[in-house]
C-alpha cells in the first residue's frame, strides 16, 4: 500500500509513518519544518523528506492513502492536488480506525489522565508479553515507537483525544474510533479556542459515549460529577463499570497501594495517579489480565514521559517536570507534589503559553491552583502574547485570577532565568509545569 503524509513531522504523524513503514507499506511525506526527535527517527527509517516544503508533484494517482496532519492548512498545495486527483484523504484518527476496524478497539478518553492511563495499560500488557496494537501520545520506556499496527493482533489500545481531527475534518478525534471498550477519566474545560463554551466541550464527550458500539463497555471515573452526568444521560446500550481512588498510604516517601493481596509498592505518586491506576486496572481486566498480574506489573511503572517525571540533575537536586498546563492538570500535579513532599520546601513553576492558558476569560479556572507550595512562580512571555495577537496581561491580573497574593510572576525569560540561577537546587524540591520549556531553561543544571 502506498501512503503519503502531509505534515509528516508531527509527534503523532511521524510515529504513524514509522509504524506503517514497519508494517511494510510504502511511505512518503512532506513538511515545512521537522524538529527532533522526529527528524532523526524518520531519517533512521529512510522516510525523512529530502527537503522542506510542499511539493504537489509528489502527489500521484497511484497513492492509496493521503494522511493529513493538523499542522497543514486548508490551502496546502499537496492537499489541493490530492483532491484534484480524487485520492482518498484520511485524518490521523480516521486512518487509525481504518487499520483497526476488524479489531477490538479500546479507547481511553478524558480531559486529563488519558496518556498516563494508556501508558499504564501498555506497560502491564508489555510486562506480561501480551501483544496488542496501540497508539499513545507519550514516549514510554521499553517502546521504540508510540504507534504499532499489525495484521494479526486482536486488540488495539488508543489514546482518545477530543481535539480536532484535521484541518478539513473538524470532528473530535475520539469520535472516529467507535470503541468496543472505553474509559472516561474526567471532564474539565479545555481547548477553548475550539470549544467556545463548556457545554460545547461536554458535548464532545456525550458524542463519544454515544459512539460506543452496542453491547460495549465503559469504565468511568465516578468521582467526576460531569462524567457521571454524561454516563447517566447516555441513551445507547453498554455496560458501565465505575472506578474511584483506591486506598493508599505514604511511608518514608514511598507510596503503597492497599489491596486484598497486601500492600503494593509503587514507583509513581499522587492521588490522581492512583485514580488513573484504578481505571487502568479495570481496563486490563477486560483484556484478560487478572488483578494479581496487574499489581505485579504496575509496581515497575515509572510514569509516562513528562508526567511527574523525575529529572536527573548534575547537583542531585530533586526536580520533577510535568506536562501540566490546563487548570485541572496543574491542580492535580501540585496536590500530588505537596502530599508527597510534606517536610521539604516546595517550589512550583508554571509556564502559561497555550492559547487557552493566556485567555483572560479562561484564567479564572486557575484559582488556587498553586496553593500549598512554599514558592509559586508563573511565567508567560509578553512576546508570545504579541505573536498570538492577544491583549497584554498584567502580573497583577495573574495574581488575582490565581487567588494567590504571594505568587511571583515573570513576563520575560531573562528575568526568570536570573531568578532560577539564584536558587540552591539542593535545598528544597522543584516542580516544573509546562508544555513548553520556560524560554530555554536547562533543568539538568
Amino acid at each position: 500500500m502506498k501512503t503519503h503524509f502531509i505534515a509528516i513531522g508531527g509527534s503523532a504523524m511521524h510515529n504513524l509513518a514509522i509504524a506503517l513503514k514497519d508494517k511494510g507499506y510504502q511511505v512518503t511525506g512532506s513538511d515545512d519544518a521537522i524538529f527532533e526527535p522526529s527528524k532523526s527517527r524518520l531519517e533512521k527509517k529512510g522516510i525523512l523528506p529530502q527537503e522542506m516544503g510542499w511539493f504537489p508533484e509528489k502527489i500521484s494517482p497511484d497513492i492509496d492513502a493521503v494522511i493529513l496532519g493538523m499542522h497543514a492548512h486548508q490551502d496546502n498545495p499537496e492537499l489541493a492536488k490530492a483532491k484534484e486527483l480524487g485520492l482518498k484523504i484520511y485524518s490521523y484518527p480516521e486512518f487509525l480506525y481504518e487499520q483497526s476496524k476488524n479489531k477490538t478497539r479500546v479507547v481511553i478518553a478524558g480531559s486529563h489522565g488519558k496518556t498516563t492511563i494508556t501508558s499504564m495499560i501498555l506497560h502491564v500488557l508489555n510486562f506480561h508479553q501480551k501483544d496488542v496494537d496501540f497508539m499513545v501520545g507519550a514516549q514510554l520506556e521499553g517502546f521504540d515507537c508510540m504507534v504499532k499496527l499489525t495484521q494479526d493482533n486482536d486488540f488495539m489500545v488508543l489514546e482518545g483525544d477530543e481535539y480536532l481531527s484535521s484541518p478539513i475534518d473538524l470532528r473530535s478525534k475520539f469520535l472516529l474510533y467507535q470503541p468496543n471498550i472505553a474509559l472516561m477519566s474526567g471532564i474539565a474545560w479545555d481547548h477553548i479556542n475550539v470549544f467556545k463554551t463548556f457545554d460545547d466541550y461536554i458535548e464532545q464527550f456525550r458524542r463519544f459515549v454515544a459512539s460506543i458500539t452496542a453491547g460495549g463497555v465503559l469504565v468511568y471515573n465516578e468521582e467526576d460529577p460531569e462524567v457521571v452526568k454524561v454516563v447517566e444521560n447516555a441513551e445507547n446500550y453498554f455496560r458501565k463499570i465505575p472506578y474511584k481512588t483506591p486506598e493508599y498510604e505514604i511511608n518514608n516517601g514511598k507510596v503503597y497501594l492497599k489491596t486484598e493481596m497486601g500492600d503494593v509498592p509503587l514507583s509513581v505518586f499522587g492521588a490522581h495517579n492512583l485514580l488513573n491506576l484504578e481505571g487502568a486496572r479495570h481496563i486490563c481486566r477486560q483484556l484478560g489480565i487478572m488483578d494479581e498480574d496487574f499489581y505485579e506489573a504496575i509496581m515497575s511503572f515509572k510514569g509516562a514521559s513528562k508526567r511527574l517525571e523525575k529529572v536527573e540533575r548534575e547537583d542531585k537536586g530533586i526536580l520533577y517536570k510535568d506536562f501540566a498546563h490546563a487548570p485541572s492538570k496543574v491542580k492535580a500535579a501540585v496536590k500530588a507534589f505537596v502530599e508527597q513532599f510534606k517536610s521539604e520546601k516546595k517550589y512550583g513553576f508554571l509556564e502559561l503559553h497555550t492559547y487557552s492558558s493566556l485567555n483572560p476569560a479562561f484564567l479564572e479556572q486557575y484559582d488556587h491552583a498553586m496553593n500549598g507550595l512554599d514558592e509559586a512562580i508563573v511565567f508567560y512571555s509578553e512576546d508570545a502574547l504579541k505573536i498570538k495577537r492577544m491583549e497584554p496581561i498584567s502580573p497583577e491580573f495573574i495574581k488575582e485570577k490565581f487567588k494567590n497574593e504571594n505568587l511571583k510572576v515573570f513576563t520575560n525569560a531573562e528575568d526568570l532565568h536570573a531568578f532560577w540561577n539564584t536558587l540552591d537546587k539542593t535545598n528544597g524540591v522543584y516542580l516544573m509545569m509546562s508544555s513548553g520549556n520556560f524560554g530555554g531553561l536547562d533543568l539538568t543544571k
